[in-house]
């Protein structure tokens, strides 16, 4: 009886009264969502890193999983541990010897023992920057204590952008690990891909698995025109590394995968092991190991457009605009998002 009143009430009210109070509701609506949206907004790069890596590892999981003969949360569970291992010893090793580095050197400066071996005279034949590196390398180690004195201010602004790195390089790890554990979360949860197609089946009509599937394979590709592309790169430049005899090559490896995950220059890393090269090797040797260095070093440029291609359902030129354009807008997420 109660309904029927309030049904007539409401049927009788005035049409300004009726779209007044749908206008309060909507707003209403509208703030609750908004409020909702900032509480998840900083989770929301973790969770779609989550949902990109449960696409690229999903044909693993399918996988292992047949193997265990349908098991979701032990098939979840091997590729969390996995993940995790891959993703934590070498950052904790990286991250681990540059802070040690970094202690060490600051304590032979505190003590005075921090000496630095002059440089050759071939240093000086080194194009372009050879006289001056030359000069400011002969002037620190003559006078390491002098040296530093006087670079004082740009010494410390290389240790606030190296701690400042650390601190970025430790917040991405985490961000990765925790999206990690989420990919696991949705590949061992039933029901994920069915909800994503009927939620596409509802905006695109009988089109809805077909884009799924299309969204799927895309991102795919773009994982291992991404990732791929940077294992391929980081272990050719490691043999490079390896080879050549340079200290510590399987961290300038790892430092080389980094790079090229984060979409910047391996070259920022070689140019600098190639002058290296040139100050203990003859000039023969030295340029062409610098040649293959520096070819592996850029071997994305070849790399990328085939593996991101490949197989694909999407134009080239469509995913090529879409890996771009998105990472210029939104870093490196915008690489899948895009």
């Amino acid at each position: 009886t109660y309904y029927s009143i309030m049904k007539n009430n409401e049927s009788n009210a005035p049409p300004v009264r009726t779209a007044v109070e749908i206008f309060i509701k909507l707003a209403l609506l509208v703030l609750l969502i908004a409020w909702c949206f900032q509480i998840l907004y900083p989770f929301s790069s973790v969770i779609l890193w989550g949902i990109i890596l449960a696409l690229a590892l999903a044909p693993l999981y399918n996988t292992i999983n047949a193997r265990l003969k349908d098991s979701p949360k032990w098939t979840a569970t091997i590729i969390i541990v996995i993940g995790l291992l891959i993703l934590i010893l070498p950052s904790w090793w990286l991250i681990d010897s540059a802070i040690q580095g970094a202690r060490e050197l600051n304590t032979q400066l505190e003590a005075g023992t921090l000496t630095i071996p002059p440089p050759e005279e071939k240093v000086k034949d080194w194009p372009l920057i050879g006289d001056k590196t030359f000069n400011l390398w002969q002037q620190a180690s003559v006078n390491i204590d002098d040296f530093t004195t006087k670079y004082s201010d740009q010494i410390l602004n290389f240790g606030k952008s190296f701690v400042s790195s650390i601190l970025d390089i430790a917040t991405t790890i985490l961000q990765f690990a925790l999206a990690i554990i989420i990919a696991g979360i949705l590949l061992a949860t039933k029901g994920t891909e069915d909800i994503s197609k009927k939620i596409l089946r509802r905006l695109v009509g009988e089109r809805g698995d077909s884009i799924a599937k299309l969204a799927t394979d895309t991102v795919g590709n773009v994982t291992k025109g991404v990732l791929g592309v940077a294992v391929i790169q980081s272990i050719l430049v490691g043999i490079g590394f390896l080879l050549a005899g340079v200290p510590y090559a399987g961290l300038w490896a790892v430092l080389v995968f980094m790079l090229a995950v984060l979409q910047l220059p391996p070259t920022l890393l070689v140019i600098p092991i190639i002058v290296y090269l040139f100050s203990i090797m003859g000039t023969v040797p030295a340029v062409l190991w610098s040649i293959y260095l520096f070819l592996a070093s850029i071997s994305d440029n070849v790399l990328k457009p085939i593996l991101l291609g490949k197989g694909a359902p999407v134009p080239m030129l469509v995913i090529f605009l879409g890996v771009v354009g998105g990472f210029m807008l939104s870093g490196f997420i915008g690489l899948f998002t895009g």
